[in-house]
């Protein structure tokens, strides 16, 4: 049976109706299913590009490490830029300290607590000069300028790629043992003070650096001697250091030293600074003729964007060739020190930090050096305990202002107690 043309042409009319009605709407869907896919693309995009962002901030937080105790190297501009200039640069803080009675400033110091001066110059190609003067400085114990690190570097003296290099570094210098030395400066240094071991020192020498793929070597040969005219032993000082970069954010090393034979009438004391004074022979000068010392310590840092976790452990054997009886010591050091951010320009720090010494040894800790020291007849120190509390607010990268509390307490070989050297200190650091 047929329809009529009328109907069938109305029909026909309303079913095209529908069908340009359901278009828009599948085309609709397309367009929404296209967006969504293109929104997920997005977000995964931004996952992966925040990933990069972290651990690019994680690499420099090791490069701003490595290059802190060497700031030729942290303040080098561009190779152009060194091929025509000379760059003159420094740091200096400016604090107060209020110690214990029995501690390191009972009077509440104000003070210039470190001032230097830096200079680079290109020299040659990849050959460059660097000075410092240390105008003043916490650990010396009088008013003179004195020679900080001059030396003459030659970068990339041998290459194979980017996978490994090898530097030349001639003149005085870091020693290159462990790694807080690299950042116990006033800018990078989140705290105050500094470990109790405070391993650190710069000495007259050779060096050879560089990068082997993911890890990082430094071998040293120094005087070893504290003094720095001329050398009183013929036996040197020799450090090896290795670091390597397991992840973006996880940095380990090993690091080992050996004095040398220090001359006792001549030499004094080491190069190599520990517990803020140095090592010094035990036996009487009359029957001790050399000292000497060797040391080794691991260290591993973890960072994060907003802060780090850093601990180490160390060893150090020490004798002298007294004949009147044996001076020989092993005593054991460590620490554990972390940092975070709180806001943007504030930033919590704490460190605790120890040192053992068995058969006791002259430690000074935060204590006068002049009685736990320097003193022939000084107290030897069984075991030495600190703990740092501090709060600081980073104004830009150059300028930063700290507060800290620092609690330390001890015990002499006899038994007896030190105390009253807790110190409270406030410091205000600049880099120019």
């Amino acid at each position: 049976m047929s329809l009529p043309r009328s109907r069938l042409l109305r029909r026909l009319l309303a079913c095209a109706s529908l069908a340009l009605a359901a278009a828009p709407l599948r085309a609709e869907d397309a367009s929404l299913q296209q967006l969504l896919e293109q929104n997920r693309q997005l977000l995964e995009q931004v996952k992966a590009q925040q990933k990069q962002i972290d651990d690019l901030r994680a690499r420099l937080d090791r490069v701003e490490d490595r290059s802190a105790t060497a700031p030729s190297a942290s303040r080098r501009a561009s190779a152009g830029e060194r091929d025509r200039s000379i760059r003159l640069s420094g740091e200096a803080s400016f604090g107060f300290f209020r110690s214990g009675a029995d501690g390191w400033a009972p009077n509440s110091d104000f003070r210039v607590d470190d001032a230097r001066v830096f200079l680079e110059a290109p020299v040659w190609r990849n050959v460059y000069f660097f000075g410092s003067v240390e105008i003043t400085t916490r650990e010396a114990s009088d008013e003179y300028f004195h020679a900080g690190e001059i030396y003459l570097d030659v970068e990339n003296l041998w290459t194979a790629g980017r996978a490994a290099t090898l530097s030349l570094r001639a003149g005085r210098f870091n020693l290159p043992f462990g790694e807080e030395y690299q950042v116990r400066n006033v800018i990078d240094n989140p705290l105050v003070t500094h470990s109790l071991a405070d391993i650190w020192g710069i000495d007259e020498g050779v060096q050879l650096y560089g990068a082997l793929g993911r890890v990082r070597y430094n071998l040293a040969v120094q005087n070893g001697g504290h003094k720095t005219l001329r050398d009183f032993d013929p036996d040197k000082a020799v450090i090896a250091r290795l670091a390597l970069d397991a992840t973006p954010r996880l940095t380990l090393s090993a690091s080992a030293m050996r004095t040398g034979d220090l001359n006792v009438a001549n030499d004094v004391l080491s190069e190599v600074w520990f517990a803020n004074a140095f090592f010094r022979a035990l036996g009487p000068a009359a029957t001790t003729r050399t000292f000497a010392a060797q040391l080794a310590e691991l260290d591993a840092a973890y960072r994060w964007r907003t802060g780090h976790l850093k601990a180490a452990y160390g060893w150090a054997s020490f004798d002298d060739d007294s004949t009147t009886a044996d001076f020989s010591r092993d005593l054991t050091f460590y620490r554990l020190e972390a940092r975070q951010q709180l806001g943007s320009p504030l930033f919590a720090a704490a460190r605790y930090s120890a040192i053992d010494a068995p058969g006791g040894y002259p430690l000074a800790g935060l204590g006068a050096a002049g009685k736990y020291f320097y003193n022939p007849f000084a107290p030897l120190t069984r075991d030495l305990h600190r703990l740092s509390l501090g709060l600081g607010y980073r104004f830009a990268d150059p300028l930063v202002w700290k507060f800290e509390y620092t609690f330390e307490h001890g015990r002499l070989v006899n038994g007896a107690k030190r105390a009253d050297e807790d110190m409270l200190s406030t410091l205000l650091g600049i880099r120019f």
